[in-house]
């Protein structure tokens, strides 16, 4: 428990002052377990003495988890005097926490007293216990795994007995030992233990919540011994031991001395010091030979060696690898073939410049390491040998030899010996040579070279391929030799880099000839030029600009040009483009924009690459004031003459209206193109007309000025028509389309007419005839109907019931006839059959 505390330095000042001393002694917290597991409930009960009645009657008393109020305290008065606050908090989360009891002073909180809260787990069950008998300790370590954090203060103790059985029952006990905090491991000295005995051994937890037990382990001491590991020493070599073989290593070890009266077993494992190798495993080594010969291994390599021992016949633990011994293993004399080319030059008459190449070609895996090569003119193991011509590190030699030698001998050499002696025989160029040589360049690193195998079938090929004179470094070529005399090309991939020219040169190797070198030259890959072509403006105006550029020079090794592309912008980010073949050389940009800001590029482009040439800004130039006056003009009559064309359209166009008829004029009709063709008693019946529902012409009534006799196409009521002074000829209509027609057309009287017009004119009178309208105030038309055709002059009306129905005259109207120039298509009027109507 805590006593009087604050809830803050400055709280804790005035509140000191303020209350008596006594106040200290106020509050008292009791709590139901001072450390519960983690999320269980715990109580917590606070008592205000009657020592602090001068705090008032009922004084607030607050609770407080580390920072936090804490809501749910039952505040009750207890009989003596005292008060009595009891909280319970349903989940403790902290693993440690404080507990406050406060009472509230004014504004701020009065500590009485403070409680520590502690939650947790009860331990785990130690697992996983073993043991270990350290000779060099001279002690018995077990270790064990204590298993998830408890929250609490945990103890350990190693807890073990002496038994004669199976450890059922206990005969003596050993003192416990304790490890140290933190630690899951303890040793039992040696004076506790009887190393053939055996012993119980287990471990137990305790903590504030609980105690737990591992399970119980039975051993005796000697049989769980780890000796410590021998120490390794490379095995020196002596006249009495015989050399060691290539691939071969000695070694020796000691034993750890405490461990002497010990059988053994060891285990050796090796690794090659080459990049990610895994260890190989040897193993049973008897410890007392002391000494081992390893075979098997590559020769002349780097190895890693360690070792393993432990109890031989009897139980024990395998002891830790010892220190690395690093040794390298004897050489072979090389096992390679050395394919050899040259190249020969006369210096004068009895001596010979030659350049001898050779690469080695290992025949086997572990071939050997070469250290250096041998040129001479014979074997060296041959009696009065020369001294070599070249004794060399490197894959060629330059040596001068008399005109008359024919070849000389190579030979690979390390410490171990050297390699089967290689002849070169220089060949002479008699054989037949190769066939259309020709390559593809596969990609920047490559060159496929191909050739027409001749005939005979050579037994190689020697390839040579370097960088094309004048390269500074032509004179450095890479071969190859084929030795397959059936292959058509091979694919050249090394000291190959892009965009170069290569001179290729190929010979073909018979049986004791060659055939002469065939040369050509490639590029590895086409590349750009280093700069594109400079654009330029020659002459530009308000809606064009003339663009010009000079073409670069061809270059070897660059690929020629396949098109030009030209895009230029606006101010406003519109783009366009056009594309021009490769003979282009200028180009004017149309459809531009007066006074507008252009920006001009231009890209050559060919099969292998792209480049761009410097850009170009460009301003069109803006219009004049006259060309604006006169544009503007311009714009003013195109639209005066787009409304005159409208107006003569509208004038000109015959006007249907909905609202009224439209009246036909007969001066535009066709009435004096109309001829009869059929002839009879009531009908007459006009040959233009080719409608089956034309209403026909029901009669003609002809008039004289001395006798009025009805003629033969007239009826006999004669009552519709007017006294004329002249011929007249009516032209009737039949039926008035206004009343449904139930009669044919031969009952209709003359009530049924209507007299549209009457022409008059003499027989005997040569002159032009009269006609006279009708001055009726019957209408000529119906009512709205649809407009008649070209041909019929007539205006029709449907009748509910769909028949046309005939306009009715009335025979009270007059008839007042006005000139003839009034219906100028009248005049023209022509009925065949009438000889009195000769003057129409």
């Amino acid at each position: 428990m805590v006593g009087l505390g604050t809830c803050s330095l400055a709280e804790a000042a005035l509140i000191i002052l303020l209350l008596p001393r006594s106040l200290e002694e106020c509050g008292h917290i009791s709590l139901s377990a001072p450390i519960v597991r983690l999320g269980d409930p715990i109580t917590a009960s606070c008592v205000i003495s009657q020592n602090c009645s001068h705090l008032g009657p009922e004084p607030q008393i607050l609770w407080k988890l580390e920072a936090e109020l804490q809501p749910g305290g039952r505040q009750q008065h207890l009989p003596n005097g005292t008060q009595l606050s009891t909280i319970t908090l349903p989940h403790l989360n902290y693993s440690q926490a404080l507990l406050s009891c406060c009472l509230r002073w004014g504004n701020s909180l009065q500590i009485l007293d403070q409680a520590k809260l502690q939650a947790g787990y009860p331990p785990a069950t130690p697992h996983n216990v073993s043991c270990l008998m350290n000779l060099t300790t001279n002690s018995l370590i077990c270790q064990w795994e204590p298993g998830p954090d408890t929250h609490l203060p945990t103890n350990f103790t190693l807890k073990s007995f002496k038994s004669r059985g199976n450890c059922q029952t206990q005969e003596d006990s050993i003192p416990d030992c304790v490890p140290e905090d933190g630690q899951s491991h303890c040793s039992i000295p040696r004076k506790h233990l009887q190393l053939y005995q055996n012993l119980g051994i287990w471990v137990e937890a305790k903590n504030a919540l609980g105690t737990s037990v591992s399970q119980k382990l039975c051993l005796v001491p000697m049989d769980v011994v780890k000796l410590e590991p021998p120490t390794l020493w490379a095995l020196e070599p002596s006249p009495e031991v015989p050399p060691l073989q290539p691939g071969c290593l000695r070694l020796r070890w000691e034993t750890w001395k405490p461990s002497l009266h010990i059988e053994q077993k060891c285990e050796l494992r090796h690794q090659p010091q080459l990049g990610e190798a895994s260890w190989d495993l040897v193993g049973a080594l008897p410890s007392r030979t002391l000494r081992y010969e390893l075979c098997g291994l590559l020769p002349s390599t780097a190895y890693t060696l360690q070792m393993r021992c432990t109890r031989w016949r009897l139980p024990g633990h395998w002891s830790d690898w010892s220190p690395s011994l690093e040794l390298i293993t004897t050489q072979r004399a090389p096992i390679v073939r050395l394919d050899t080319w040259w190249r020969q030059r006369q210096l004068g008459p009895r001596t010979v410049d030659v350049q001898l190449f050779w690469k080695p070609m290992p025949l086997e895996k572990d071939s050997g390491q070469i250290q250096g090569y041998l040129v001479s003119w014979r074997h060296s193991d041959q009696t009065g040998a020369d001294p070599p011509l070249c004794n060399t590190t490197e894959l060629n030699c330059t040596f001068q030899l008399p005109s008359e030698a024919r070849g000389v001998v190579l030979e690979a050499y390390n410490t171990a010996g050297t390699s089967r002696p290689t002849p070169v025989v220089f060949l002479e160029s008699r054989g037949p040579p190769l066939a259309r040589l020709h390559t593809v360049a596969r990609d920047p690193h490559s060159i496929w070279v191909g050739w027409e195998p001749p005939s005979p079938q050579p037994r190689g090929y020697v390839i040579e391929w370097g960088l094309a004179p004048p390269s500074p470094s032509s004179s450095q070529k890479a071969w190859r030799m084929e030795h397959n005399g059936s292959i058509a090309g091979t694919l050249l991939q090394e000291n190959i880099r892009p965009f170069q020219l290569y001179e290729i040169t190929v010979t073909p190797l018979y049986q004791d000839t060659k055939g002469p070198s065939q040369h050509i030259y490639a590029y590895s890959q086409e590349m750009a030029p280093s700069h594109g072509p400079e654009l330029h403006l020659r002459h530009i105006g308000k809606t064009w600009a003339q663009l010009e550029w000079v073409p670069e020079a061809p270059e070897l090794g660059k690929s020629p040009l396949t098109h030009y592309t030209i895009f230029w912008n606006n101010a406003q980010d519109q783009s366009f483009s056009t594309v021009l073949n490769a003979s282009s050389h200028s180009f004017v940009l149309r459809g531009l924009e007066p006074a507008s800001l252009y920006h001009v590029y231009l890209m050559a482009a060919s099969q292998a690459w792209t480049i761009n040439s410097t850009s170009l800004t460009l301003m069109t130039l803006a219009l004049e004031e006259s060309e604006l006056h006169i544009l503007l003009g311009l714009l003013g009559l195109l639209v005066l003459f787009i409304c005159l064309c409208g107006a003569a359209q509208l004038c000109c166009r015959p006007r249907k209206n909905a609202l009224w008829p439209s009246v036909p004029d007969p001066a535009h009709s066709s009435l004096g193109s109309w001829v009869p063709t059929i002839m009879a008693e009531d009908t007459f019946q006009l040959p233009s007309l080719r409608d089956p529902g034309m209403p026909p012409i029901t009669k003609i009534t002809v008039l004289e000025e001395e006798e009025k006799k009805p003629g033969p196409w007239e009826s006999n009521d004669s009552s519709g028509t007017c006294s004329l002074p002249t011929l007249v000829q009516a032209y009737v209509l039949q039926g008035d389309p206004r009343v449904p027609s139930t009669q044919s057309q031969s009952q209709s009287g003359t009530s049924d007419q209507v007299l549209y017009v009457q022409v008059l004119g003499s027989p005997t009178d040569p002159g032009p005839g009269h006609y006279l309208r009708c001055d009726s105030t019957q209408p000529l038309l119906g009512g709205l109907t649809p407009s008649p055709k070209s041909y019929e002059n007539l205006w029709f009306q449907t009748s509910p019931l769909g028949t046309p129905e005939p306009l009715v005259p009335n025979p009270e109207d007059d008839c007042i006839f006005g000139p003839l120039l009034d219906f100028p298509l009248l005049q023209g009027l022509q009925v065949s059959g009438v000889e009195g109507l000769g003057g129409f």
